[in-house]
């Protein structure tokens, strides 16, 4: 269990009044009106429930146990990570997602989906349903409930930074998007179609205006938004401001990356212990984590997705309880281009987490079911520092918290920076940090690069996934490397075939769900 205090609620005697995003019947899910915001809001704990809903919204799709009282019932209803997972990791070069039919992630694995697929909807009113819980808590817990607690105007900042996470993930993923504040009118309000570059310089406004009201990284309670969380979301919005709005924003990235550094956050001595049950003791480079917990937020999605679904359930060497888990799911293992970028240092870098036992790396039929084709990731766990065994999966799947941000991605951000901008002063600042990271992977100094090789193409996209291989980057940075769906980089199965092929450059970006453009007439998918 976490040793540090986090906020747990299910709301499950809890209801809101909430107003709907749109006209469509799949955002118009709000809870039975049964304890209205007159009354939640009276009082700290009310208050200290929604926020605490807010933060469990991204790891549990229910009001019960494992979705039980789910929150929409639209599509299949998974939870913010699973899909969020999916979309990021299942069409790169790091995931074969291999339950293609019960998954029903054949055009996600494949780079073929259109406005109708199941995990591109469920993405997409999962974000919006998680900015309406946002804008109904900024709406109701205002200043003037400040004399109920001091954790009233920090919980504030937290909404808003929540909804600034959840808008940039709406930007990345769909990019034309509706947008809707606590300003808007509650009811049959149709939002507005924002470009592009209103959506970033709304995120980019809200963080800076909030990271004062935030908690320190030294202050702030484990798995909640703290400054820190504000500077790396920057950085992340600055890195990726070409693919958004077609400006280069290097030296805003780096000044982010500077900020959250600043912090004093530093690296965790064991790479494998930040994807363990026991990370929440990591909070040292963990700068913000998804806490997960088998009696509180029992969920089969978010980490408890990937620590069972990376382990086979048939043919295969890899055993479960070696990783703290009843039992495999069978669902995931790694394209061989993965294992291949450690190529020449798989016994010494230490990332390289990978089951290959009785495994081939390359996976000749993605539609068998044959799981000893492609590697076996071993990077997540359930188990503890000890060794121990956290929770029973079958019941309250895993005790290991995701971490959404950490310390080794705003090193790599920084120094990607450096690069693109060409700023030779800050150079061998970003060679450090890019070293830091390898002399923890190697245990030595053996890995270390050079500067020169810093600037050598692609070094970057490589050394990304080597270190944060399915943490849910993958795709945003194919994309910005301009390799996600061009010819310049092929992968087994990319768009569906064994070797690899180009696809359409419309799927740079998903869909507007076609139940959403029925509903509003200022979307439209004008790609698709």
């Amino acid at each position: 269990m976490k040793t540090k205090k986090i906020i747990y609620h299910s709301l499950a005697a809890l209801t809101l009044t909430f107003g709907t995003l749109s006209c469509t019947g799949d955002l118009d899910q709000m809870p039975h009106v049964e304890t209205t915001s007159a009354t939640v809001y009276t009082t700290a704990e009310g208050i200290e429930a929604v926020m605490g809903k807010i933060y469990n919204s991204m790891t549990t799709n229910g009001q019960g146990k494992g979705g039980d009282n789910a929150d929409l019932a639209s599509n299949m209803g998974y939870d913010y990570m699973r899909c969020w997972f999916n979309l990021q990791e299942c069409g790169t070069d790091e995931v074969a997602s291999t339950w293609l039919s019960g998954d029903k992630s054949s055009d996600i694995t494949f780079l073929t989906w259109d406005a109708n697929d199941p995990w591109v909807a469920d993405m997409y009113y999962r974000i919006y349903y998680n900015i309406t819980l946002c804008n109904e808590f900024l709406r109701n817990c205002t200043e003037d409930k400040d004399a109920l607690s001091p954790e009233i105007p920090h919980y504030r900042a937290e909404a808003r930074f929540m909804r600034a996470l959840f808008y940039t993930h709406a930007l990345d993923l769909f990019r034309n998007i509706p947008f809707v504040t606590e300003n808007d009118p509650v009811g049959s309000f149709i939002p507005p179609r924002n470009e592009p570059k209103q959506t970033f310089e709304f995120i980019e406004s809200e963080l800076k205006d909030i990271v004062d009201d935030l908690y320190p990284a030294a202050s702030c309670p484990y798995a909640r938004a703290s400054q820190g969380a504000a500077y790396t979301l920057l950085a992340q919005l600055y890195l990726n401001a070409e693919v958004y709005i077609g400006e280069p924003k290097y030296a805003e990235c780096i000044e982010a990356c500077e900020n959250a550094i600043a912090q004093g956050y530093s690296l965790e001595s064991d790479y494998q212990k930040l994807f363990n049950a026991d990370n929440h003791l990591r909070s040292n480079e963990i700068i913000f984590a998804l806490a997960v917990d088998p009696v509180y937020t029992v969920s089969w999605g978010a980490s408890t997705y990937v620590v069972c679904g990376e382990i086979p359930n048939a043919g295969s060497t890899m055993q479960p309880e070696d990783y703290g888990v009843t039992s495999g799911w069978g669902m995931f293992r790694a394209r061989g281009e993965l294992p291949k970028m450690f190529e020449g240092a798989e016994q010494e870098d230490g990332r390289y987490l990978f089951h290959t036992d009785g495994q081939t790396q390359y996976i000749e039929d993605i539609t068998a079911e044959d799981q000893t084709q492609g590697y076996c990731v071993k990077k997540w766990s359930n188990l503890t520092d000890a060794g121990e065994v956290a929770s029973n999966t079958a019941e309250g799947g895993v005790a290991t918290d995701w971490p959404l941000m950490r310390l080794a991605d705003v090193y790599l951000m920084y120094a990607e920076a450096v690069v693109r901008s060409n700023d030779q002063a800050n150079g061998y600042t970003a060679k450090d940090y890019v070293n830091a990271l390898r002399q923890r992977a190697y245990g030595n100094t053996q890995g270390d690069i050079t500067f020169d090789q810093m600037w050598e193409a692609d070094f970057f996209l490589k050394e990304r996934a080597r270190e944060l291989y399915w943490e849910g980057y993958r795709r945003t940075d194919l994309i910005r490397f301009g390799k996600f769906t061009t010819a310049d980089y092929l992968w087994q199965w990319k768009g569906g075939v064994k070797d690899g092929q180009k696809v359409d450059a419309k799927y740079n970006i998903y869909p507007i769900p076609a139940t959403e453009l029925t509903a509003n007439p200022n979307l439209s998918n004008p790609l698709y």
